[in-house]
């Protein structure tokens, strides 16, 4: 779901938001520090918004605004239409109905697993204890944990396993709304995917509004319905992860958001004139001489075609080889080859691109324009 209707419009130009968590101009220093500089965010219920940028960007701040760790300087903040963060009104944090599950979890040591997860749960709500190992076990199978888990200890779990019950414990408070500040980026890749995964499936299944601070730009592409890219504490574009991969707002967050080829290009109208050909250009924001923006698997190895670059190097990564090769540039008045913009892209057959092979290229849909000055 994406917050502005033109995915390239600054947020500051964008129309006032409406949504289950409002964060309007919110601003907060540490001494001298500016830390967040007007931050604006709506996030609609029941959907998963990831905030993803560099470390000491803002993002764990504006976490900890949210939860109501932290108050800020000016701005608002408003859940379910009530303000928790408005001047001078300042509503707790337990008393926010907002579930948080930090970077490694958190649970206590000396507690089971299913006395971990009943501290979170209103003992007033339940009859008997009975009642109570009942619920545990049902917050055990929403994270896919066998009710058996309840009686070990934490430091008898994996990583994967700990961060299930830390998400079962804040679950256990029927929150409105749920933070996660990375709590993924402390297990191995393969783990870091699974639980990811179930994480996401058991979210979704519960209908909880959910928050993700990130700095993997995949694990925020793949996670969130809602991506808002943050830098050096302001959001620079909010949309859905398909629109901020393929049309970033500027090539700082281009660039950020994975891997891109940079050429110079020649913009007029909606075609940019580049060393692979004439590239359309959506809805263009600039004329004249330009940075073309293409993503690696944009650019294709073909059997023929005016385009072609010699390979200079490649890396092998299992499915896929990523193969840096230097284009054909155009010949000088004594028919010597000038040396062409060097460019890497992706493919699946590692034989087929060798060093020193010459390669024809064609380029797939459309690239982004940035100025180039």
């Amino acid at each position: 779901m994406t917050l502005w209707k033109d995915p390239l419009m600054s947020p500051a130009d964008a129309p006032a938001p409406k949504g289950h968590l409002v964060i309007d101009a919110v601003t907060k220093s540490f001494g001298d520090t500016s830390v967040l500089r007007g931050v604006s965010l709506s996030v609609h219920r029941g959907i998963t918004t990831a905030i993803v940028g560099p470390s000491g960007s803002g993002k764990t701040t504006l976490l900890r605004l949210i939860a109501g760790f932290e108050a800020p300087d000016s701005g608002s903040i408003t859940l379910d239409g009530e303000a928790v963060a408005n001047g001078g009104r300042l509503v707790p944090a337990h008393r926010r109905n907002v579930g948080y599950v930090a970077q490694d979890g958190a649970l206590f040591p000396h507690l089971s697993v299913g006395r971990n997860i009943a501290f979170g749960l209103e003992k007033k709500r339940f009859g008997s204890k009975a009642a109570v190992e009942g619920r545990i076990a049902e917050l055990l199978d929403m994270v896919s944990l066998e009710p058996g888990y309840a009686g070990r200890r934490p430091d008898e779990l994996s990583g994967g396993q700990q961060q299930r019950v830390a998400l079962a414990r804040a679950l256990a408070r029927e929150p409105e709304l749920m933070l996660l500040d990375e709590p993924f980026s402390a297990l191995d890749a393969g783990l870091r995917v699974a639980t990811r995964k179930a994480v996401a499936r058991t979210l979704a299944a519960a209908g909880v509004t959910t928050i993700l601070v990130t700095h993997d730009q995949a694990e925020a592409l793949s996670f969130a319905d809602q991506v808002a890219v943050m830098r050096r504490g302001i959001l620079a574009q909010i949309g859905n992860p398909f629109v901020v991969y393929t049309r970033p707002a500027d090539r700082e967050t281009a660039e950020f958001l994975g891997d891109a080829v940079i050429l110079n290009a020649e913009l007029q109208g909606s075609l940019a004139t580049c060393a692979l050909g004439g590239i359309p250009v959506r809805r263009p924001t600039c004329q004249g001489k330009v940075h073309l923006m293409l993503r690696p698997e944009q650019i294709r190895i073909s059997d023929g075609g005016p385009i072609r670059g010699t390979v200079l190097e490649t890396d092998f990564f299992g499915p896929e080889v990523t193969v840096r090769l230097e284009l054909h540039g155009p010949r000088d008045a004594q028919g010597n080859r000038q040396r062409g913009e060097t460019i890497t892209i992706r493919h699946w057959n590692a034989t087929l691109a060798k060093p020193g092979s010459e390669l024809f290229l064609r380029v797939i849909g459309e690239g982004v324009a940035f100025p180039a000055s």
